[in-house]
Parts: C-alpha cells; sequence; structure tokens
C-alpha cells in the first residue's frame, strides 16, 4: 500500500467542478491530447497509456474518472456526464480543442465527448474498446471469474494476494490478456504488464469505478455512435480476451470518418505493440 500511495501522490490536482471533485494530471509540453484510463486505472494508468505519445512530444492531459482515486463519484456517472464535466476540465485548463483518447471502459467516455462537444475534440481515439453493441456484454464473466472478482475487489490485502501469488491469472482474468505472451515480448513490454498490474493499487480507492465500468461497459450502448462526427482511429487486438476485436469491427461500421487498426495479437493490453500504437496515433492526430 505504501508503494501503491507512493506512486500517486503528489503527482495529480483535484479542481471542483459541477459533479464534485475531479482529479488529473498534466505531463509534457506541444499539442494536447486527453488520454481517457480504462477499468481498474485512474490519472496514473493514463499517463502510462500515453508513455509513447509523451516521449513523442505531446502534452497529456490524464484525469481520474468518477468513482477512481480522487475523483467524486456522483449519482449520475454514465459516461454522457463525466464527458460533460471533462469539458470544464479543458475551460479550467484554457484549452480550446484537443484529441480525444479513451482505452478500455474509457473509451465510452471518450466516445461520448467526441459526440457531445465535437466542437472541442480534433481526433478521437478508442483502443480496446468495451462497449455492449450487440446486447451481449462483450465483458461477461463466469461464475467462478465474477466470485474471484467480488473477493479481490473487497480489500486492498485480497487484492495484493492476488496480484502477488497469481499475476499470471490476474493478467488473463482481469486485463484480458494471455500469460503466454509475456515471453514473446520485448523486456520493456513485459515491464509495461507489471506496471499495469501494479497501478491496479490502491483497489479500494477504485471501488465505486470499477462497478460503475461493469455496469456500463456490460449494458446495450445507446451511444449514437453514427453522429460522432469528427476523425475517428479505432485500435484493439485480434485476441483480446474481452472482444473488443468484434467491437472495434461494429465501431468502424457505425462511424462515418474512421480508420480501423486489429492488431494481430497482445490481448487487451496491446502487448507487444504499444510502439505501434503510439505510431499510429501520431501520425493520425497530426496528419
Amino acid at each position: 500500500m505504501a508503494a501503491a500511495e507512493a506512486r500517486i501522490v503528489r503527482r495529480s490536482t483535484v479542481i471542483e467542478t459541477s459533479a464534485g471533485a475531479l482529479e488529473y494530471a498534466i505531463a509534457g509540453h506541444g499539442p494536447p491530447l486527453m488520454m481517457i484510463h480504462g477499468t481498474g486505472g485512474g490519472f496514473d494508468q493514463g499517463l502510462l497509456f500515453a508513455h509513447g505519445l509523451l516521449e513523442a512530444g505531446f502534452q497529456i492531459v490524464a484525469p481520474s474518472r468518477f468513482g477512481y482515486l480522487r475523483s467524486a463519484f456522483p449519482e449520475d456517472a454514465s459516461p454522457a456526464h463525466q464527458a460533460d464535466v471533462l469539458v470544464e476540465l479543458l475551460d479550467y485548463l484554457d484549452i480550446g480543442r484537443i484529441a480525444v483518447a479513451g482505452g478500455s471502459a474509457g473509451a465510452l467516455t471518450a466516445a461520448e465527448f467526441a459526440l457531445r462537444h465535437p466542437e472541442r475534440c480534433s481526433h478521437l481515439v478508442l483502443i480496446v474498446p468495451a462497449s455492449n453493441l450487440t446486447g451481449r456484454d462483450p465483458v461477461e464473466f463466469s461464475a467462478l471469474q465474477s466470485a474471484l472478482v467480488e473477493r479481490v475487489l473487497s480489500s486492498d490485502v485480497w487484492f495484493w494476494s492476488f496480484a502477488t501469488f497469481a499475476s499470471q491469472t490476474l493478467l488473463r482474468t482481469l486485463l484480458a490478456t494471455d500469460p503466454n505472451l509475456l515471453a514473446r515480448v520485448t523486456p520493456e513490454e513485459s515491464l509495461r504488464a507489471d506496471l499495469i498490474r501494479e497501478g491496479l493499487m490502491p483497489i479500494s480507492r477504485k471501488t465505486d469505478g470499477l462497478r460503475s465500468d461493469g455496469f456500463w461497459a456490460g449494458t446495450p450502448s445507446t451511444t449514437a455512435f453514427e453522429n460522432i462526427a469528427v476523425p475517428t482511429l479505432i485500435v484493439s487486438c485480434e485476441d483480446d480476451l474481452f472482444g473488443t476485436a468484434e467491437t472495434a469491427r461494429l465501431l468502424d461500421n457505425r462511424i462515418p470518418d474512421t480508420r480501423l487498426v486489429v492488431f494481430p495479437d497482445g490481448g487487451h493490453i496491446w502487448l507487444g505493440h504499444d510502439a505501434e500504437l503510439t505510431r499510429e496515433i501520431c501520425e493520425f492526430v497530426t496528419c
């Protein structure tokens, strides 16, 4: 817990919004890009997802979504409401238009941002998007997985034990990535997987956000994707155990102006393809 707290302490700022506290961090200088974290994350996961973009010369704005770390959990914690509140963050930062990227459940908020506030969104990037477009929960757990998730989310001690002694099971179950991929990637990519796993702590400060993500990602989507009017890049991996490759293809057919990239492997954390993802995003938002 001390290590987890040390990782996030004094790296973020909190402002008051119409929905309560909103935590965010900013890193780098250059063209701004907002990276919206996925399930189990926070501003720190957003910064990790955007590490390559930071090195490429972007300024990264990384908020913590509703129910994560120091951000509030309002009664309406929908992706649409979160998108509206992120406009308040941009107003506070005096940023007009910005490229917006969202990973996993964060893609729901990113899509709503582009749909509801196209004048503030120059480009949209949906990374391994978790969205129910077919009436079937794409991340539906088995009874055993559900019991395991409920147990490990019940306390930091349980989660730490799970992450420490069953790290490969965690990678497969919660991060929907085949652990066998670790033997085929570079040490840098293996380290990134470790950092994503470690970044799930402290889980007790993310419980509301985790449960909310489970609801919104599993509920049949009402987002009018066909009305998104900004250029959109959609990225997934064929072997994502949450099935986001199918979701990505469905979104590619529904959103008018898209580029679709599906890597042959990599799982839900695009293991082995982070450099390629960075290049795709850089080329897309600067073209």
